[in-house]
């Protein structure tokens, strides 16, 4: 009959229960906000703005959605 090691495997559930995931910090957006402006009056495509100004796609669609601009679909 095989032996279960029950208190090696609680000690290694317990310490990742505790390790803590890093949480993105909100950044400002005075200047991405001009830009942003800027970028969808000229039609520029959501993907390359947000490497433009170093923010998820997702991020730049609820500001311009906030500010009332649109910013997406071309058709």
């Amino acid at each position: 009959m095989a032996m279960v090691r029950v208190a090696s495997r609680s000690k290694g559930v317990a310490a990742l229960r505790k390790a803590k995931k890093k949480r993105a910090k909100q950044r400002e957006w005075n200047a991405s906000d001009k830009e942003l402006k800027f970028h969808s009056k000229a039609r520029t495509p959501v993907a390359k703005i947000a490497k433009l100004t170093k923010r998820t796609v997702g991020t730049l669609r609820q500001k311009a959605l906030h500010l009332g601009i649109g910013c997406g679909h071309q058709r």
